[in-house]
Order: C-alpha cells, then sequence, then structure tokens
C-alpha cells in the first residue's frame, strides 16, 4: 500500500474554520487535478485515522497544497489539524478520485466540496484556457466562502452564489432548487461537475433529472 511522510511547510487560515496547508511533496507523486489522497495525522493514536482531502496545488508544483475545512465540534481528525504547526507530519496514501476536467460546464458545489474544483480552475486557468465556466456555490453564510476572489478572477466573474443561512443583497439565499439551477443553466448538453455534501449531491442531482440533463455529462464525487 503506496504511503508516503510529508512535513508540513506553512499552515494558515483561509476561513475561519478552513486551514490552507503545504507539505512537501514526495518524489514522483504525481495526481490530475481534481483528484485527491487520504491523509492522516502522524502522531500517536492518528496515524490510522484516514480522512480523504484533495489537492488544491498542481501536479507541476514543487510543493503538495491543502484546503481542509475543520470541525471542532466533532473532536475528530480535522479538529486535530488545528494544533498542527509547520515541522508536523501528514501521512499521505493512495490518489484516488472520479472528478476531473472533461470539458467545459457548470460546477456546483457545496461547501468545502468547491476543493476539487479550485485544482480544476488553476489548472485552466494557468493554460491561460478559453473555455468559459460557471461555478454555483452553495454556502451557510458569506465568511464560510473559501477563497471568493481567487475564485471570481479565475472565472473572470462566473461564480453564483447562494447562501442558506444568511440573507444579504448581494446573493441568493436558500437552496439549491431546480429553478434555481434553471435560471443558471444555459447549455443542457454541457458537462456538470458536482461536490459537496451528501444531501445536497442528492439533491442537485434529482434536479438535474427533471431538467434532463444526461448522466453521462456528470461527473461528480460526494464529500
Amino acid at each position: 500500500m503506496e504511503k508516503h511522510t510529508v512535513s508540513i511547510k506553512s499552515i494558515e487560515n483561509v476561513t475561519h474554520d478552513t486551514l490552507k496547508i503545504h507539505t512537501e511533496k514526495p518524489a514522483n507523486y504525481t495526481f490530475k487535478p481534481g483528484q485527491a489522497t487520504e491523509i492522516a495525522i502522524n502522531k500517536n493514536g492518528w496515524q490510522n485515522e484516514r480522512r480523504p482531502f484533495t489537492f488544491t496545488s498542481l501536479p507541476e508544483d514543487k510543493d503538495l497544497q491543502f484546503v481542509i475545512k475543520t470541525y471542532p465540534e466533532h473532536d475528530g481528525a480535522t479538529d486535530k489539524l488545528l494544533d498542527l504547526v509547520p515541522g508536523d507530519e501528514l501521512i499521505l496514501h493512495e490518489v484516488f478520485g472520479s472528478i476531473t476536467y472533461h470539458g467545459q460546464g457548470v460546477f456546483i458545489a457545496g461547501g468545502a466540496g468547491v476543493t476539487p474544483f479550485l485544482a480544476i480552475f488553476r489548472d485552466l486557468y494557468r493554460k491561460d484556457s478559453s473555455d468559459s465556466n460557471t461555478l454555483i456555490f452553495a454556502n451557510k453564510t458569506r465568511d464560510d466562502i473559501i477563497l471568493k476572489e481567487e475564485l471570481e478572477q479565475m472565472l473572470d466573474g462566473q461564480v453564483v452564489h447562494i447562501l442558506s443561512e444568511e440573507k444579504t443583497d448581494e446573493y441568493a439565499h436558500g437552496f439549491i432548487t431546480r429553478e434555481f439551477l434553471e435560471q443558471h443553466i444555459n447549455d443542457k448538453g454541457q458537462y456538470f461537475y458536482i461536490c459537496g455534501p451528501e444531501p445536497m449531491m442528492e439533491a442537485v442531482e434529482k434536479h438535474l433529472d427533471k431538467l434532463g440533463i444526461p448522466k453521462e455529462n456528470r461527473v461528480k464525487e460526494s464529500w
């Protein structure tokens, strides 16, 4: 079983409960934008507590980067990440993940489910791609939006925000409905990328069914 121990080079907050972690990169370690690995903390009692996290760095980058949402109230592995400092170690396992870029489309993300899309958008932006993609990004409040400015820059403003627990004049309020999706879908034949909490994923899939979006045009991963 593939396993690599890497040292943390830097760790910082990008939102009130989301960390950006840079680590060493093992030699010949490869992945595609959108893919992930299981990570454990290399401390007594936590080496076998593996959790899936997406690479937000790109394959050609010198270091690895992960953007990880923490859940202090759970008292679990992500909570322990809050105690880590540069020099601490993480254990990486095999690369996996079914979300990779197939072509222009609509990306639908819930919370930390945006992370595989972040890597894909960074890759396209670095390549100066002419593809025009749209991101529909669901969060609880404005403070939960991960890397808002970077996403809007990479997508040339084609980001639609919807907040479930905060009403603002700037963003839509509520949950992603069929009607909401229909307002922001111009081409039902393009690709639809979906990643987020399981209840959101199930609801979005039902909406796409009703809108007549072919299942073969959907790229998804549970988060």
